[in-house]
């Protein structure tokens, strides 16, 4: 991204004149709202769509309105905006982590547990953040798909804008296969477990996102493989049919079987026995969820490329605690 004027941090005064800039191969693609909303960093939401309402945003010095979509070299004028009174200016430590794969176009990581992806609902920063952080050269760096806080796993970036349209393509016309591994609690029976319940996403009193099975709710579809089956639990590797937020956590409850250590749609009697090991059981002091597998088609070379991710260590150890598996074959 070309400026004419150097981008001024939100903890200094905004000159009083506009900014031009040019956009690049990088940035072409993506609608201005969502654009300017990501430049104009500590700006209100309400702000970034009332200027470009009044026409003070221009392309190419014309009028757009806030459907547009940026093309390589449109010369974008940026008003001068006064940034949010409560503008949070604490500085993103940088941070690598376990790389799984990593191209021109792709990265591919393994997240712990415990770490969000991005800032926001009282995180003031996530994976996305810190990866910018540490890779300042980068040009452009941006999450394919999202992994709930409390899960770890395979987690995907592109480093071009042009390989994350293609995955989110692939992912709409459900062309991307990717697998998880969870421990849930009870007697589970079937080698193979078709679930299709319909779930419908809301916000409770306090502002927290949930999710319920709801007739009217959006079509969803999960298919459970039984791996291991213990005197009280069982290992499955689930595979997702739909992506739908918190799907695996909302079938499995919905089914009689909650995840170990889900605190949001869990046993919260059994977590609470989890997080001290016994004697006869290891402690578990996260949610059993983990992204272990993905299959997609490589956005530039169009080859199949499978991943993988190893079981969290913590997750291993809980596992070797419980024991000789019942269905084991020796």
């Amino acid at each position: 991204m070309k400026m004419q004027n150097d981008v001024v941090p939100p903890s200094t005064q905004v000159p009083p004149q506009a900014q031009f800039v040019t956009i690049t191969e990088e940035e072409a693609g993506q609608r201005i709202d969502n654009y300017l909303l990501r430049v104009c960093k500590g700006v209100p939401k309400s702000h970034i769509y009332r200027i470009l309402r009044s026409g003070e945003v221009r392309v190419n010095k014309g009028r757009i309105d806030q459907l547009y979509r940026l093309v390589q070299g449109d010369i974008v004028r940026i008003p001068p905006v006064r940034v949010a009174d409560k503008a949070d200016t604490s500085v993103v430590p940088a941070a690598e982590f376990d790389i799984i794969y990593e191209d021109s176009q792709l990265l591919v990581i393994d997240k712990p547990a415990g770490v969000a992806v991005h800032g926001g609902s009282g995180v003031s920063f996530g994976v996305i953040e810190q990866l910018r952080a540490a890779r300042p050269q980068a040009k452009f760096l941006e999450l394919v798909h999202r992994l709930d806080r409390d899960t770890s796993g395979l987690l995907l970036l592109a480093k071009k804008r042009s390989a994350l349209t293609n995955l989110h393509e692939q992912m709409r016309e459900g062309h991307t296969d990717k697998r998880y591994l969870t421990l849930v609690a009870g007697d589970w029976k079937n080698a193979r477990q078709h679930v299709k319940l319909p779930l419908h996403k809301y916000t409770t009193a306090e502002g927290e996102r949930r999710v319920a099975v709801q007739a009217d709710g959006l079509p969803s579809h999960t298919v459970f493989t039984l791996l291991r089956k213990f005197k009280d639990f069982a290992l499955l590797e689930a595979e997702l049919k739909t992506g739908r937020t918190h799907q695996i956590r909302v079938h499995l409850a919905s089914s009689g079987f909650a995840i170990a250590g889900d605190d949001k749609y869990g046993d919260f009697a059994l977590n609470r026995a989890l997080l001290k090991a016994d004697a006869t059981r290891g402690a578990l002091k996260r949610m059993f969820l983990h992204a272990h597998q993905i299959t997609f088609t490589h956005p530039e070379t169009g080859k199949l490329l499978t991943l993988n991710a190893p079981l969290a260590a913590e997750c291993e150890r809980f596992l070797l605690s419980l024991g000789k598996p019942l269905n084991a074959s020796t």
